[in-house]
């Protein structure tokens, strides 16, 4: 079994460590946080205010945390290259620290300790391969790709769906408007909008930094830049993007509007989302009929829940969709999944 790393255990972090408790798809060896309070890093594990509490709580001994199964190295290093992750004999690091800084260290990283791979939890420039399940794993080439993206939450929904689209009927331009839940690096009151990426600095969207109680936030989104790396034929000069920052604490959506190259019908393109669904290899997406509403999709383990209801084509060629996904959970699961996808395509090369 792959014997991984975790760098930074925030939100996605514990996630990924959540999901990976109930799917047992590799071993967490050694985590990595800046927190210095391990028993306060057990307790954020333990309990959780979206996803409740673990049945089996985490406690600790020195520097580990501990189960009856589990025995887990515990750092507290600023750079995610100062830990010394071949004490623990890591195959992977997952960097879900989010810091510009850990990314650009990836590759002295990867070579000084002996890793056979590094995964960024999400979607810089700087890395060998951005991959998104259902939309670009088939042009992973491990012998030339080390660093790798795992994208973004919502470019995990948006790249099959839009890769479907334009296998089917190809995309002529398009706009899209994705609706994020808040993130902990807001604020509560109004206050300066600080950097999650590169710690000091402050954000020139000064919007950002209003309160996220009872605001809903309008922003830039790298949602769009994300998706069009694993999206073939799909640039971004072709499809405009808009966000809302919700004050919402989970599920993010996302409201598509497509000018499609080739005729459609509503029927056809239910029966390619329907087709989709039966034959895909992973759960990247779910199709819906009844009425839901956004907590509805909490912990789904779905990349994308495309709502139907509101799926509708005009004129033969301008095609609506909207989406739903559970930006921690849906997310972090397809992180498990790459990583196994990963290690297959590894051991083919033996």
């Amino acid at each position: 079994m792959l014997r991984i790393g975790i760098n930074g255990f925030g939100r996605i972090g514990r996630a990924i460590f959540r999901n990976n408790i109930k799917k047992n798809a590799f071993k967490v060896v050694a985590l990595n946080d800046i927190n210095p309070d391990i028993n306060n890093i057990a307790y954020q594990l333990n309990y959780d205010t979206l996803y409740g509490p673990l049945d089996e709580k985490y406690y600790t001994v020195n520097d580990h945390l501990c189960t009856n199964q589990d025995k887990i190295k515990v750092y507290h290093k600023q750079h995610v290259d100062a830990v010394p992750w071949e004490n623990e004999k890591v195959d992977f690091v997952i960097d879900a620290s989010g810091v510009l800084d850990n990314v650009l260290r990836a590759p002295r990283t990867l070579v000084k300790h002996n890793l056979k791979k590094v995964l960024i939890t999400h979607s810089p420039e700087e890395v060998d391969f951005s991959m998104v399940l259902g939309a670009n794993e088939k042009l992973l080439d491990l012998t030339k790709q080390h660093v790798l993206s795992t994208s973004i939450c919502d470019a995990t929904a948006l790249g099959p769906v839009l890769t479907l689209i334009q296998e089917k009927f190809g995309i002529k331009n398009g706009y899209i408007t994705t609706l994020h839940p808040w993130l902990n690096y807001q604020n509560l009151m109004d206050g300066p909008a600080s950097s999650w990426s590169v710690p000091g600095t402050i954000y020139h969207h000064y919007t950002l930094g209003r309160s996220v109680i009872g605001n809903m936030i309008p922003k830039p989104t790298s949602a769009i830049s994300a998706t069009c790396k694993v999206v073939q034929g799909v640039t971004e000069e072709m499809i405009g993007s808009f966000s809302y920052r919700t004050p919402t604490a989970i599920v993010g959506s996302a409201d598509i509007t497509l000018n499609l190259q080739h005729w459609a019908t509503k029927e056809e393109v239910l029966s390619l989302f329907v087709s989709a669904e039966k034959r895909q290899r992973w759960n990247i997406i779910r199709n819906n009929f009844e009425p839901l509403t956004s907590l509805d999709y909490k912990n789904s383990d779905f990349s994308a829940v495309v709502d139907h209801r509101w799926t509708d084509v005009l004129g033969h060629d301008l095609l609506k969709l909207v989406l739903w996904y559970d930006n921690e959970w849906g997310y972090s699961a397809r992180v498990l999944d790459q990583v196994l996808y990963i290690e297959e395509k590894m051991r083919e090369q033996l």
